[in-house]
């Protein structure tokens, strides 16, 4: 069971992948961009991570679902992947709040102008 965090990890990244191709929200869009957005996140995350372990703050917790290898003291590598997943998901929800504001708004317009909205006379 050592290894089922970081399996829920892989898995729920790999369904925000699915959710980016499908609907082309990030890396799909702009994958240099993505990619210098993903990276800076996770890596100021994992500063402030770091910070908060040399402060005393933040500490590993002992369980028996994580794999136990560690990427610093008190950081455990599912830390990583959770970041990952993180910042991923938080940009894709950025970008699927951006499309859904832009179709709204294109569909008050277009109800304003007296154009059809989906095909439907106003």
């Amino acid at each position: 069971m050592g290894f089922l965090y970081l399996a829920a990890l892989l898995v729920s990244l790999f369904g925000m992948v699915m959710l980016d191709r499908r609907f082309q929200l990030f890396f799909w869009r702009d994958v240099p961009r993505a990619a210098v957005t993903l990276l800076v996140g996770v890596v100021f995350f994992l500063i402030w991570d770091v910070v908060g372990i040399d402060l005393g703050i933040f500490f590993r917790g002992e369980t028996s679902f994580m794999t136990g290898v560690l990427v610093a003291t008190e950081l455990p590598l599912e830390e990583v992947f959770f970041l990952a997943l993180l910042c991923y998901l938080t940009m894709n929800l950025l970008a699927g709040a951006r499309m859904a504001a832009s179709v709204v708004l294109d569909r008050r317009d277009a109800s304003r102008a007296g154009r059809p909205v989906d095909g439907v006379p106003s």
